[in-house]
């Protein structure tokens, strides 16, 4: 019995060694994970770009929409 106890951590120790070292081999994950980070921060600069074009013409319109909700009464 306490050979086995003393055999568990080498054992333990193999097995997460050998786990770790596919872990790192093993690259299908991380192409999704760029993929995900890429579409979020082309979204991002996407929402930027057009705040920056458009943002002047929105202000003005929503502006115009206000001023213009005195005459409705």
């Amino acid at each position: 019995m306490m050979q086995k106890i003393r055999g568990f951590p080498i054992a333990a120790f193999l097995a997460l060694s050998g786990f770790t070292r596919k872990l790192k081999k093993d690259e299908r994950g991380l192409s999704g994970v760029v993929v995900a980070i890429l579409l979020i921060l082309v979204a991002v600069l996407a929402i930027v770009l057009i705040w920056t074009f458009l943002g002047d013409w929105l202000n003005d319109l929503w502006d115009r929409i206000i001023s213009g909700s005195d005459k409705v009464k």
